[in-house]
């Protein structure tokens, strides 16, 4: 249902009062509260408000006494490590603390606080335990929302592991006890709730005009004007004034007590956002609905730095690009201060945003229907099963766009126009067609044969149709996904172009115990990674606007650069395009180490996944010598599945191994070009997987499977698969990463119990040897030093004999063991410190 005018919210014959509790996330979500809550009074009703917020973001606004604020944290959003990170391991452990512990006694305290005012309607944006309050108290809940904590904090369980699991089931079961749910533009996946009423944006309104606030603040009209509006600065950041273009002025949210340039203004904590944002010219800050919602509204065009796991934000940007409105900024480039050509770039922009602004009134009349008595809802499933349900139907949304009925119009509109789906390369073409034929010519095909690779041709008439966006006036802007656009100024087109293609593959058999020595079959996929690659002088170079400047800034000639595009990132939380300096890589004269790689990468989470393709070149420094003397421009374009389990990262990295091992005429052996990818990930990723999703997708052949003893890498070649016989591979619906902490933990206590076996055969060893009268100090089922030996020495686990285990060692093993005893016990420091690692 989508409700987009009404007649304002006429005042009720019945006075109502309602319960609205708004979550402890910062401030985005009390802002967007105060525009309904004052619709609410302004139609005569009571509202208490429960929050952690300050009472001057409701008392700024409305100041009347039938608005009540109770002081009440019920939930605590996500944990931010500072302005721009989330940390995902202390949001879980927090809202533990904060909502599950106390859980018993918080929906005691509340039915009986909602019984106390009398409360006709609970509403919650979007405090999950309200909703199940309102139900013990008997009284109906409406949530109003773009999103939900169980969608949000899903991905942080895949990071922190299983045992927060239950948090996200609690949060849907809560939410399912909403009778429905007002949502919001720019909405995520809420498979909790069944019954849904769209509205417009919620956005506050206008208070001054720009004349008036310019005039207040002494700023001309021809001035232009930035409001910097983070909610915090990042930690340690200082400003400097040549951060803004010449005669700029930059507005300040949230700044510290430290002195400001004189071309930057602090503004007070209190101060009116929405006037001094109608005022300026752009907005620099991270993306939130509030920030997206009234950038829209006010047409402002908004340059954004990624936040990390923040899952909200991919939905918001696209509906903030889709109008035109958004220029992305690295984050390295706000820290070093390297605005201008994103300010330029923003200034050029014509936000387009022509919908309705009033759903604070919109949502305001549905409430108060609700609140006499009418019924909008109609009858639910569990929210659980329904979470359960949608699992798969949520990642689908994520990785396949288009596929899911719920899928906002401006959105879904977007990805019909312009023919693009994130992780997929475009539809193969018929054979005979002759833009493919085209195609073809333009390229030297260098290894296999393109006629048996239906995805390669199509791979190869996207790099066509690159060069025609370019040269192309006919397509609006609006219409071209930005990582296309990125990708059709990468390459110059007078030049060679090199593409390897490196595909996925199925875990056949034994893979789960690779780090343990197995035997494993795997065979590869028709699902695979593409990366284009052009090696090229760094005087003939398309650099982007960003890294031209910063090398303007450097005072320096053209130096090699290496920038990449990647393809697939729009609907996930990572950014689609990378750049450095190649020089970067040098630290002293030499390739710098791998663990100062993986700091540098890890700087910026939106842009580690540059890790796995830019890795392979510091690799092929550090351990072939090579000296990379040209810039370097790459487009990425997988098809694998990310997170299924099917070597996603791996296919990344062969693929652009052998896509810069052919552009510079290096001759690597498929085996040894594996092995230096697994240096890739575990060194610079910092990922602990072994090699066989390397070797699968460098030896591999199709339709055959590959054996190979994990030992480390012992090929013992090719499998043919018999023709009455089909592989196929389920989604089970569960994310998969071999950096995850679940794949991480099980690795370590493979290891920790090797370790333990060594140590239990070593003590067995003096036993077993001949005493003084000539007999052994054990049983005969122990007996054989020869054996004992080799366990004492075991460097793999399936080395070692079941009977052997069950008979000797199993007993000895702890079901679980802590650090320092462990340490204490089995080993060395130095060798706890590696297994951190392992």
């Amino acid at each position: 249902m989508r409700i987009n005018e009404t007649d304002g919210v006429s005042a009720s014959s019945k006075h109502l009062v309602f319960a609205y509790y708004v979550t402890g996330h910062g401030f985005g979500h009390a802002t967007r509260v105060v525009e309904v809550v004052r619709n609410l009074i302004s139609a005569g009703h009571d509202v208490h408000v429960v929050t952690g917020a300050p009472d001057f973001v409701f008392t700024s606004e409305i100041q009347s006494p039938r608005l009540f604020i109770r002081k009440v944290l019920l939930d605590c959003g996500a944990v931010q490590a500072d302005a721009l990170t989330v940390d995902r391991l202390a949001s879980l452990e927090k809202y533990s603390e904060t909502a599950v512990a106390p859980r018993k006694s918080i929906l005691k305290d509340e039915v009986e606080w909602l019984n106390s005012i009398k409360a006709d309607l609970v509403v919650s944006d979007v405090v999950p335990v309200a909703c199940r309050a309102a139900a013990d108290a008997g009284i109906r809940s409406v949530c109003v929302t773009n999103f939900s904590w169980d969608f949000i904090y899903a991905e942080y369980v895949m990071a922190a592991g299983h045992h927060h699991r239950s948090i996200v089931w609690q949060i849907a079961e809560d939410y399912s006890h909403c009778e429905f749910l007002i949502r919001l533009p720019g909405y995520c996946p809420m498979p909790a709730f069944r019954d849904v009423i769209d509205v417009p944006l919620v956005v506050r309104r206008l208070h001054k005009s720009r004349k008036e606030v310019r005039k207040e603040l002494g700023i001309e009209d021809d001035v232009k004007l930035l409001i910097l509006n983070f909610g915090g600065q990042p930690a340690g950041w200082k400003l400097k004034e040549e951060y803004l273009p010449s005669g700029w002025k930059c507005l300040v949210c949230g700044a510290s007590d430290s002195q400001l340039p004189p071309n930057f203004i602090k503004l007070p904590k209190d101060a009116y956002t929405p006037d001094f944002m109608a005022a300026s010219d752009c907005m620099l800050g991270k993306i939130g609905y509030g920030t997206v919602s009234e950038a829209l509204a006010y047409k402002l065009p908004f340059v954004f730095v990624r936040r990390d796991y923040f899952n909200e934000e991919p939905f918001l940007r696209n509906m903030l690009e889709f109008y035109q409105g958004g220029v992305e900024m690295i984050r390295r480039d706000l820290l070093t201060g390297h605005w201008k050509p994103y300010l330029e770039r923003a200034i050029s922009l014509k936000p387009c945003y022509e919908g309705g602004i009033n759903g604070g009134e919109v949502a305001a009349h549905i409430l108060q229907e609700t609140a006499i008595g009418k019924n909008y809802a109609s009858d639910k499933l569990s929210g659980a099963r329904r979470l359960r349900d949608a699992i798969i139907f949520g990642y689908e949304l994520q990785r396949v766009p288009g596929r899911d009925v719920s899928i906002p119009e401006w959105y879904q509109t977007a990805e019909d126009e312009l023919g693009l789906s994130a992780s997929r390369s475009p539809p193969c073409t018929p054979e005979g067609d002759s833009t493919v034929k085209l195609s073809t010519e333009d390229f030297e095909i260098l290894h296999g044969d393109c006629q048996g690779l239906p995805d390669t041709m199509s791979f190869l008439k996207s790099l066509v149709e690159l060069d025609i966006i370019k040269d192309s006036d006919r397509t609006p802007e609006k219409r071209q996904m930005r990582e296309r656009k990125a990708a059709a100024g990468l390459f110059n087109w007078e030049e060679e172009i090199f593409v390897a293609r490196a595909p996925g593959r199925l875990d056949v058999m034994g893979g789960i115990a690779d780090y343990s020595g197995s035997l494993v079959l795997q065979m590869p996929i028709r699902e695979a990674c593409h990366v284009a690659l052009q090696k090229i002088s760094p005087s003939k170079q398309r650099l982007w606007k960003h890294a031209l400047a910063r090398h303007n800034d450097k005072g320096q000639g053209p130096m090699p650069v290496l920038q990449i595009v990647s393809y697939g990132s729009e609907l996930s939380n990572r950014g689609p395009t990378f750049d450095m300096d190649l020089s970067d890589f040098m630290d002293e004269g030499k390739p710098m180490s791998y663990e100062k790689a993986k700091k540098y990468f890890d700087t910026n989470p939106s842009q580690k996944w540059a890790a796995y393709v830019a890795g392979t070149i510091l690799v092929l420094m550090t351990e072939l010598g090579v000296r990379f003397e040209d810039s370097i421009s790459m487009l990425v374009s997988s098809a694998v599945p990310e997170g299924k389990g099917v070597s996603s990262s791996a296919s990344v990295e062969v693929a652009s191994m052998s896509a810069i091992a052919a552009a510079h005429g290096l001759n690597i052996h498929p085996r040894d070009l594996a092995l230096l990818c697994q240096k890739v990930e575990n060194h610079i990723v910092g990922a602990p997987c072994g090699v066989m999703d390397q070797m699968a997708s460098a030896c591999g052949e199709a339709n055959k499977l590959l054996a190979m003893v994990c030992q480390p890498a012992e090929l013992l070649g090719v499998v043919e698969i018999p023709s009455h016989i089909r592989f196929w591979g389920i989604d089970s619906g569960i994310r998969h990463s071999v950096g995850g902490a679940d794949y991480g933990s099980v690795r370590a206590g493979a290891f920790m119990g090797r370790k333990m076996i060594k140590s239990t055969a070593s003590g067995m060893l003096p036993q077993s040897l001949p005493s003084s009268n000539g007999l052994n100090n054990i049983e005969p089922e122990v007996d054989g030093v020869e054996l004992l030996e080799a366990e004492a020495s075991l460097d793999y686990l399936c080395n070692l004999s079941p009977h052997r285990f069950e008979a000797l060692y199993a007993k000895n093993i702890p079901e679980s063991i802590v650090e320092h005893q462990f340490v204490i016990l089995y080993t060395r420091i130095s060798e706890s410190r590696h297994l951190k690692h392992c």
